[in-house]
């Protein structure tokens, strides 16, 4: 083992913090992709250019679609697992704080959709619920009901039902028509008018194309697995966690590879477009979930390396900061993107908008690695402790 251990020994899980930064930093990279939920493709581009943005766009969504997502609510249930046993040492039930604290992060999920109506902190302060119902479940009934959600139930129940009904037609998805209107405000200069529609016309379209992704079974899921990583202690260093993370990157890899195998077959499988449209969201989400694990798994086996521990853990203070990044770079999106502010939809594709992306990453390292220097912890996450807290002697 090279000295990228030490971090360790000092109580806090650093690999935690690089993997989070990691998560964020993708997610962001993404977002700029989509200009912030403005779907926008510039026709005037050169043709050499267009295929470069085509190119970018794909194996940008292929690594990370559905994925950055997935990493960030599993490190969600560990930061709950962690929380709640060290309350539970103190002798204290820490469910009821962090039924408050969802109460926050609900709070912080509008503030953060007024600028980028694809916040995902609201819908995980609701979802959270289910870390206080199941925190203290057994390993098994957590692993179980995991599983359960894992498996998309409502979703096989909706393919045997479509099956058993041939006059059925796959309705068009719903939150199509609200991300539609989104051009209407969210290109023109009144930036009341964008957080309005954001508020209003974006949240709606989100949650329901939540429902229809299948993120209300997965999303719980995730922050099960989460928590029970974090009961097994795996994220620590040891040579059997070692070797727990290398069995999950193989058979990871062996089961996403054949998920995904399968996932590009269903055409030619299943004729009924129905049957297609199911079959290929209940696949999609377990084989995210397959890739998830391989990201995950060999993000940490790499954090082990001493090459590799130089280089991701420079992330770590971009992870500590997550909440204050993950709502600033919707501050920062929308202000370049949207027509209130620079309007560079119109003019960039995904190349540029990946440079955009990895210039404002750069941009928010930079005042993170300044910030942790002087503060223990990020702006919003110092308030966001201090209210969860409020009635807390200074100690807590």
């Amino acid at each position: 083992m090279t000295n990228c251990s030490t971090p360790d020994q000092t109580g806090r899980i650093f690999v935690v913090d690089a993997l989070r930064g990691f998560a964020i930093m993708s997610i962001m990279l993404l977002h700029n992709l989509e200009h912030f939920d403005f779907y926008y493709f510039p026709e005037y581009l050169p043709g050499w250019l267009k295929m470069l943005d085509g190119g970018i766009w794909q194996v940008m969504f292929f690594l990370f679609s559905g994925k950055s997502y997935a990493i960030f609510a599993i490190l969600f249930g560990l930061t709950f697992h962690i929380m709640f046993t060290n309350q539970e040492a103190k002798g204290r039930d820490f469910r009821g704080r962090f039924l408050w604290r969802m109460v926050l992060l609900l709070g912080f999920g509008m503030i953060n959709s007024i600028f980028f109506e694809g916040d995902i902190l609201a819908i995980y302060a609701v979802l959270g619920i289910t870390l206080a119902i199941t925190a203290r479940w057994n390993n098994k009934a957590v692993l179980a009901a995991a599983i359960l959600l894992m498996i998309q139930p409502l979703e096989w129940y909706n393919f045997f039902r479509i099956m058993g009904d041939q006059a059925y037609v796959t309705p068009p998805f719903k939150s199509w028509a609200y991300f539609g209107r989104a051009s209407e405000y969210l290109a023109g200069k009144s930036f009341i008018d964008a957080a309005v529609g954001n508020l209003i016309n974006g949240r709606i379209g989100v949650l329901i194309w939540s429902h229809e992704a299948g993120r209300y079974f997965q999303t719980p899921a995730l922050f099960l697995f989460g928590m029970l990583l974090g009961r097994k202690n795996l994220f620590r260093y040891s040579e059997s966690n070692m070797g727990f993370w290398k069995n999950a990157l193989w058979i990871a890899a062996i089961l996403f590879i054949i998920l995904y195998t399968f996932k590009l077959s269903i055409p030619q499988l299943i004729e009924r477009e129905a049957l297609k449209v199911k079959l290929d969201l209940i696949i999609t989400s377990y084989s995210n979930f397959a890739f998830t694990a391989i990201l995950v798994s060999g993000f940490v086996l790499i954090y082990r390396l001493k090459v590799g521990y130089k280089v991701l853990s420079g992330l770590e203070p971009f992870g500590k900061m997550s909440l204050t990044n993950y709502v600033t770079q919707s501050l920062l999106g929308s202000v370049v993107y949207y027509g209130f502010g620079l309007g560079l939809y119109k003019y960039t594709g995904a190349t540029f908008s990946l440079i955009i992306g990895i210039f404002l990453f750069i941009l928010q390292l930079w005042f993170c690695r300044w910030w942790v220097k002087r503060h223990s912890r990020g702006p919003l996450e110092q308030l966001w402790h201090n209210l969860t807290w409020i009635r807390i002697g200074k100690n807590m």
